[in-house]
């Protein structure tokens, strides 16, 4: 793959995320479900991992990672670390374990996301900030509702995949 391929390539996923990112901080977080919103950018980060491979879904996971904790309030730059790792796991589940599909993505998103709800809820414990009952109640909601975007998420970078070249060298 040329440079300017994989310039191609990674300017077309970052193109794709944009109404992703835009959908979760202008949109659906003015029509809260339940009292939560979703979280639709750890699930481009879990589909892009699943169609691209472990290497490519680290590094995509890292930028998504960062563009999260900027736009999100009181981040403490967990969320860089976390979704690097994310788009690893995903991308090795997904090439070795699970199918590289929708039904691949559906998994790892619900993986993902309970890990990052788990870690949520774990620092919040330890912190002594609230009960372990509306947290994980609050979760559960969060996870649903966000495995709702999942075909949707997953169908845009799909549809990226298969007009960008496909080699991915790091």
């Amino acid at each position: 793959m040329t440079t300017k391929d994989f310039s191609i390539k990674w300017l077309a996923y970052a193109l794709a995320l944009l109404p992703v990112w835009f959908a979760q901080s202008f949109l659906l977080n003015r029509f809260p479900l339940f009292g939560v919103v979703p979280m639709l950018l750890p699930l481009a980060a879990v589909a892009v991992a699943t169609l691209e491979g472990a290497t490519a879904g680290a590094g995509f996971g890292l930028a998504v990672g960062v563009l999260f904790d900027a736009v999100t309030p009181g981040a403490a730059g967990v969320m860089t670390f976390a979704m690097a790792l994310v788009g690893l796991g995903t991308g090795l589940l997904a090439q070795y374990v699970l199918r590289q599909d929708l039904i691949g993505c559906l998994i790892c998103s619900a993986l993902a996301l309970c890990v990052i709800d788990a870690g949520r809820v774990a620092g919040r414990l330890f912190l002594a900030s609230a009960p372990l009952e509306p947290m994980l109640a609050v979760a559960g909601k969060e996870i649903l509702w966000s495995l709702c975007f999942v075909p949707l998420v997953y169908l845009l970078f799909r549809w990226v995949f298969r007009r960008v070249p496909k080699a991915t060298v790091f």
